[in-house]
């Protein structure tokens, strides 16, 4: 793959710090519910050092959300509010799946800074910090900027609703769908990011779509995307699959060459050489995302016929020696842990892949925030 060009490599810097400025709430929510969920003195409790499952024992959080606590603690860790002897690092990419994993509970540490955020009974001394910091992140406890995730770690009901539903009584898709603003707002935000990526993506790597006759953009919205890759390659057959009222809204026919599907990707994928998936698997739950992984395979040849998934999602510590862009990733992880969604690490895209019957892959983390995945069956 050619390098990435110099206005390319800018506007992906640009974008990481506009993103980073508008997720860095999150820091702060995240403060918010260690504060109401006392994991300082959870970590003191246990000598200052302390797996996931002994914090999650120590504050009364039920197992089946230790997963969410260890994406909590990852903002945290990487704000410095914390730190932790981390496992060892995961195999490169590009490689083979298998089901092998080095996988180990890592242990978390109080720093000089969370040492300041010790408050139990009894316990809270001239250096504690907790009153003060409780009082100023106020703002950020149990409202919309968290969606209550302190009430949802705290809910019993297993595997319960995400945050949003608990806070809302609905999902946010049920929301979009209901609402006709909500929804135009989000697929105009969609459009608007594909715009942006696309003219990277199509300029800097257009060779991921060599040899590629026809194309599923999947949950592709109004097309932003489908429209752009069809007039960089006018010969390739390009459809978007999307719900009906998604689709409601689609460009007149006369205006595009791209079709557009009324569908679900739940239930079924239009048979193409190629599906593209941009932005869409970090909006659900694993088992949600193999099922839709799971469809995609069926959609498609196989590779020795050309068969291929493109994704472009967030791979989590693609590129671990930019401190901000890595900051910004575990913050947008936080955020789509409201409603159920996960920005994934390469460890857990895998576990994705091979639960949906892939037997390779390769990540190209070219794309600032984001990278490129190319998945074979």
């Amino acid at each position: 793959m050619a390098p990435i060009s110099e206005e390319s490599k800018d506007l992906l810097q640009a974008q990481v710090m506009l993103w980073n400025q508008v997720f860095s709430y999150m820091k702060s929510v995240a403060l918010a519910v260690a504060l109401d969920l006392r994991i300082a003195d959870a970590i003191h409790h246990h000598g200052d050092a302390a797996t996931l499952s002994q914090i999650a024992g120590e504050i009364g959080v039920k197992p089946c959300k230790i997963p969410s606590l260890r994406r909590l603690m990852r903002v945290l860790t990487v704000a410095g509010t914390f730190t932790s002897i981390q496992p060892p690092p995961a195999q490169s990419a590009a490689a083979p799946l298998s089901s092998e994993s080095d996988e180990h509970e890592p242990v978390y540490k109080l720093t000089t800074a969370s040492r300041l955020l010790i408050g139990g009974a009894g316990e809270i001394s001239s250096a504690s910090l907790l009153p003060t910091l409780s009082l100023e992140l106020s703002s950020f406890r149990d409202s919309v900027f968290s969606m209550g995730l302190t009430a949802w770690f705290r809910h019993d009901e297993q595997p319960g609703p995400c945050p949003f539903t608990l806070m809302h009584g609905v999902s946010s898709w049920e929301m979009i769908q209901s609402d006709d603003a909500v929804n135009a707002s989000f697929n105009n935000s969609m459009a608007a990011d594909s715009h942006f990526l696309m003219q990277i993506v199509l300029k800097d790597f257009r060779e991921i779509f060599h040899g590629i006759h026809s194309l599923v953009d999947v949950a592709g919205g109004v097309g932003g995307a489908a429209i752009s890759i069809a007039a960089a390659f006018p010969c390739m057959k390009c459809s978007v699959l999307d719900l009906p009222h998604v689709v409601a809204n689609a460009p007149d026919p006369s205006t595009t060459s791209v079709q557009f599907v009324a569908g679900d990707m739940f239930e079924s994928i239009p048979a193409a050489n190629a599906v593209f998936l941009k932005w869409i698997l970090h909006d659900w739950s694993d088992d949600k995302c193999i099922k839709i992984l799971k469809n995609c395979k069926q959609a498609i040849p196989p590779r020795e016929a050309g068969g291929k998934i493109i994704i472009i999602d967030i791979v989590v510590g693609s590129n671990s020696s930019d401190s901000k862009l890595l900051e910004t990733q575990v913050m947008c992880d936080l955020d789509m842990m409201k409603i159920d969604g996960a920005e994934r690490d390469e460890q857990e895209w895998k576990k994705l892949f091979l639960g949906a019957g892939f037997k390779d892959y390769s990540i190209k983390p070219v794309l600032g925030l984001r990278s490129i995945i190319e998945l074979y069956p």
